[in-house]
Parts: C-alpha cells; sequence; structure tokens
C-alpha cells in the first residue's frame, strides 16, 4: 500500500478522496491555488501545499508545480481526481518518471481513449457497435460532407480529443455543416490544444447509460452496473440514477461489451465505458473515462463497493477486494448535481455562503467541501454539492430525493436546488421518458 497521496485536485472530490484516504490510514498532502486556501480540504489535510495563483493553468493544470509539491511533501503517489490532469497521459507519465505511483489507468491506454476517433475505431473492431460516422479523423470540410451525405442528416462534428460537450456542433444539412465546421475546429482547438474532428451521425431520441468498470493488475475485471445519465443541459450532466430502467437482455449486452472493451485494453484501476441507447433499444458505444466519474456515488451506493479506496488499492499492487459474484445491485440511488448558478439563466453565482444546512436521515448522503462561511471562487467548476439520495425502490429513492432537497438550506449564493425539485415532480421523469434532448425542451 502506498503511504502518502499527493491530492491534485480541489473542491468536493479532494475531500472525497481524502477521506478514502484516511479511512485506509494514509498521509495525504493537498495542493490548492490561492483562491482555496481557506477550502475544507486544505484545512483537512495533513500537510498543504499552495502551487500558485487562481488561474487553473498556473496552479491545477501546472504539472511543475504539482510535481514540485510532491517532492517537497515526500509523497509516494498522486491521485488526480476527475478534471484538470486527470485523463491526461502526459502527466500520468511524468508521475510514474518521478517515482510516484499514478493512482489512475496506464498513460497509453488513456492516450488511446483520449482521442474519440481512435477509441472509435478501435472497439468497432472488436465488433461493438459504433455510432455511424466517420472511420477516423476528417481533414477538410468536404469530406465531413461525404460522410454526412452517407450516413444521413443530422449529424455531430465532434472534437477528436475531446469530451464534455466542447467542440461538438449539430448539423442538420449540408449549409449548416459548413457553417459549423470551423467553428467546430475552433473551439476543439481552444479547448484540447488539438483541433482534429470526426462525425458522427445524430441518434435521436437516445439515452445516455454509462457502465461502471474496475480492473486490477491481474486482469480481474468487475462490472458494477450501470447508471443512466440522460438528464442533461448543453451535453453536461444533470441529474443521474443507478440502476438504469432497461430490458435485463439489453442489460447484459452493455455488460458484456464493457467486459470486452477493459479486457481487450488491458485497462487497470476505475473506469466508464458510456453507450447511447436508442428508442428500439439498439445501443452504441460513444466513449470510456479513464477516471473516477462526478457521479460514482450512486454506484457505491447501490453496490457497497468505494470506489476511490479501490483506486488507491489497484495503484499500490493489490488485487480487486471483491469478486463478480459479490457484486449485488440494492436499492436505487440518484444524484442531484447542485451548482451555484442562477437556476434559470444558469449563469454563475459565485460568492460568500451565508448559510449552509445540509440535509440527513436515511438513505441521504452529501458530498461537498462547502460550508458557511465559505466564499466560492469564481474561477473553477460551478459544482458545491452532490446530493445523493437511496432507497429501496426508485420510488423511495425519489421521496427521499425530493424531501433532501426541501431540507437542504443555502444562503448568499444561487443554486440550480429548484431545477432539482421540478425534474422530480415531471411526469416523464417519474414514467422514465427522459432523453439526452429531454432536458433542453424542459426548461424552454
Amino acid at each position: 500500500m502506498v503511504r502518502r497521496v499527493l491530492i491534485a485536485n480541489r473542491g468536493e472530490i479532494a475531500l472525497r478522496i481524502l477521506r478514502a484516504c484516511r479511512e485506509l490510514g494514509l498521509e495525504t498532502v493537498v495542493v490548492y491555488s490561492e483562491a482555496d486556501c481557506d477550502s475544507l480540504p486544505v484545512q483537512l489535510a495533513d500537510r498543504a501545499i499552495c502551487i500558485g495563483p487562481p488561474e487553473p493553468v498556473n496552479s491545477y493544470l501546472n504539472v511543475q508545480s504539482i510535481m514540485s509539491a510532491a517532492e517537497i511533501a515526500m509523497a509516494d503517489a498522486v491521485h488526480p481526481g476527475y478534471g484538470f490532469l486527470s485523463e491526461n497521459p502526459e502527466f500520468a507519465e511524468i508521475c510514474m518518471a518521478c517515482d510516484l505511483v499514478f493512482i489512475g489507468p496506464p498513460a497509453h491506454v488513456m492516450r488511446l481513449m483520449g482521442h474519440k476517433a481512435g477509441a472509435r475505431a478501435k472497439v468497432a473492431s472488436w465488433g461493438i457497435p459504433v455510432i455511424p460516422g466517420s472511420e477516423g479523423e476528417i481533414e477538410a470540410e468536404e469530406e465531413a460532407i461525404e460522410v454526412a451525405r452517407e450516413v444521413g442528416y443530422p449529424v455531430l462534428m465532434k472534437a477528436a480529443a475531446g469530451g464534455g460537450g466542447r467542440g461538438m456542433r449539430l448539423a442538420r444539412d449540408e449549409d449548416e455543416l459548413r457553417q459549423v465546421f470551423n467553428t467546430a475546429r475552433s473551439e476543439a482547438g481552444a479547448a484540447f490544444g488539438y483541433a482534429g474532428l470526426y462525425v458522427e451521425k445524430l441518434i435521436h431520441p437516445a439515452r445516455h447509460i454509462e457502465v461502471q468498470v474496475v480492473a486490477d493488475a491481474n486482469g480481474n475485471v468487475l462490472v458494477l452496473g450501470e447508471r443512466d445519465c440522460s438528464l442533461q443541459r448543453r451535453h453536461q450532466k444533470v441529474m443521474e440514477e443507478a440502476p438504469a430502467f432497461l430490458p435485463s437482455q439489453l442489460r447484459e449486452r452493455l455488460f458484456e461489451d464493457a467486459r470486452l472493451i477493459t479486457e481487450r485494453l488491458g485497462y487497470v484501476n476505475v473506469g466508464t465505458v458510456e453507450f447511447l441507447v436508442d428508442e428500439r433499444g439498439d445501443h452504441y458505444f460513444i466513449e470510456m473515462n479513464t477516471r473516477i466519474q462526478v457521479e460514482h456515488p450512486v454506484t457505491e451506493m447501490v453496490t457497497g463497493v468505494d470506489l476511490v479506496k479501490e483506486q488507491i488499492r489497484i495503484a499500490s499492487g493489490e488485487p480487486l477486494s471483491v469478486s463478480q459474484n459479490d457484486i449485488k445491485v440494492e436499492g436505487w440511488a440518484i444524484e442531484c448535481r447542485i451548482n451555484a448558478e442562477d437556476p434559470k439563466t444558469f449563469q454563475p453565482s459565485p460568492g460568500l455562503v451565508e448559510r449552509w444546512v445540509v440535509p440527513g436521515g436515511p438513505g441521504v448522503r452529501v458530498d461537498s467541501a462547502v460550508y458557511q462561511g465559505y466564499e466560492i471562487p469564481p474561477f473553477y467548476d460551478s459544482l458545491v454539492a452532490k446530493l445523493i439520495a437511496h432507497g429501496r425502490d426508485r420510488d423511495e429513492a425519489i421521496q427521499r430525493c425530493r424531501r433532501a432537497l426541501e431540507e437542504f438550506q443555502i444562503k448568499g449564493i444561487k443554486t440550480t436546488i429548484p431545477l432539482s425539485m421540478a425534474i422530480l415532480e415531471s411526469d416523464d421523469y417519474l414514467q422514465c421518458r427522459c432523453h439526452i434532448d429531454w432536458l433542453e425542451r424542459f426548461l424552454w
């Protein structure tokens, strides 16, 4: 087992990792920007080291500063959390070159899965369905038009090195494709430092279903069920739940494909294989996220497996702590992402938290690094809390989630709690009729 873990992240995920380390008896080092000097992870860590000014490029994305902090603190492992450097294969390689254990998958797997067009091609070669589109990257506008004519409109232009909806543009016809091609290329270059694009046919309506996998260095692979992440705004997830409302045969196909991908890659550590499922029940591979997910708590709630502890154990060279036969999905869990945003305009709402009272009671979990009197900085993602409710079935999970949202008291900033409440009260959500475009229509 590693001894001292440097947490190269901030906010709720930094605190989540810190807690897992404490329960494993490990020392923690938190790096922080000047804007996060009063954060809860900084206060609770065994040691905290400032790595730069507020802007992420000068702090949480500054590899040299993070490596210097690891050397000063004599850390022997680095956990990147999610976002920032978590899926950067060069960062993983630098950690290894500095004799630091990188708590994540091998760099070469991150590199392959990080190139979305290449990942599509690789997975398709294994006989797993992918969304119709270009076989690899497209070099020119006319090539994109040729692919679109072949697969049929509407199509999506997507960043080859992308994710999170950035560098993605919809084209309903040839004229629109010509209009968005250069915009998508520019967005991809700005967001990822690489302007490569590929084309996919738009699958509509569709649900976003992801499968949680865990693998150790001995070739053992666990499938820890699935999550429904269809509630999205501008390709950003808003709410998630586990399990998904799926026919058993479709669930088994998703599990088989996720396991095959994980095994063929030689994947090690925690990962997520993402699919789209259309209204006929056909499924298509989208991508594999090579890190812990924001929504990992819903899987933990229904399986009882601590995914962050599992990450640390695996990175330390230990085998999986459970077998596939040990995994039983019990009950239902829902996660609401609480953002510091205006619930109608979605404008960020940083500022002083004047009142902060979190809900509790049976089946309720809140993952957050916020406290009363904390000043939410304007430099980072607006996520301030994740509210997770677990029940014996979906109806009980919904009722607990509503009750917990009503109890949640946040003053001084605006939050998206009203949006979560409205979704939970909508007929479409209650009847499991939501797809990835539903929320945009619900809002407008």
